[in-house]
């Protein structure tokens, strides 16, 4: 009785290990059904990758919205920034594109996102009187469009103009990029997302502004 008992375990347990009817002579078990992660072989990311602290060790792509080929740095990818200033260097507006992205380009995109800024007593002021820009801007078309928006224009001249005349008043918008250049979040673009490096750069001239303002009344 002990040696049929024993018999009829070792006969079920084979039962138990043997594969199911119709796989035995297959070496696989069929397709993978959909939405199922493959094989560590394919292309697809799983989830055992490197990692650290949450962030992939993997290489990462280069690029981007708003990126392009900085013809000043050896055609590497990278972003430019556009910034429009009042006379004491405050940041009014800023803006970002491609580094191959001329400068004339995003002019009048800086001027209608000008604000109405309040004074001590009257209206706000919906624009500037007049506007300082160097030879970069000096296009009929950013000369007519200060033109229709009443605004003085006062754009440098390529072949007529110094730069030592024009630039008493144009050093302001060179120190307020520096200030901005500081900020290590900007120095080197890390974000993929355009959204997002605007955001740190909005940020940046809000610190900037927040500075004057210690500057004048503490």
């Amino acid at each position: 009785m002990g040696n049929a008992a024993a018999g009829n375990g070792l006969r079920q347990r084979h039962d138990l290990l043997a594969p199911p009817a119709g796989l035995a002579g297959r070496r696989s078990v069929g397709e993978n059904p959909s939405g199922l992660p493959g094989s560590p072989g394919q292309s697809q990311r799983h989830r055992l990758e490197p990692g650290f602290g949450g962030r992939s060790i993997l290489p990462g792509k280069k690029g981007g919205e708003h990126t392009g080929s900085n013809p000043t740095d050896r055609g590497k990818k990278g972003s430019k920034r556009h910034i429009l200033v009042d006379r004491n260097g405050i940041p009014l507006v800023c803006a970002l594109s491609a580094a191959n992205v001329h400068d004339s380009m995003m002019f009048e995109i800086l001027i209608d996102g000008l604000k109405p800024i309040r004074q001590c007593y009257g209206r706000p002021r919906k624009r500037p009187d007049k506007l300082h820009a160097d030879k970069g801007y000096d296009y009929p078309r950013c000369r007519q469009a200060l033109r229709r928006r009443g605004i003085k224009d006062r754009i440098a001249r390529r072949g007529i103009d110094s730069n030592e005349g024009f630039g008493r008043y144009r050093w302001v918008v060179e120190r307020t990029l520096s200030w901005l250049s500081e900020f290590r979040r900007l120095a080197i673009r890390y974000e993929r997302r355009a959204d997002i490096h605007h955001a740190f750069l909005t940020l940046a001239c809000s610190m900037v502004c927040w500075k004057f303002i210690q500057r004048w009344f503490c």
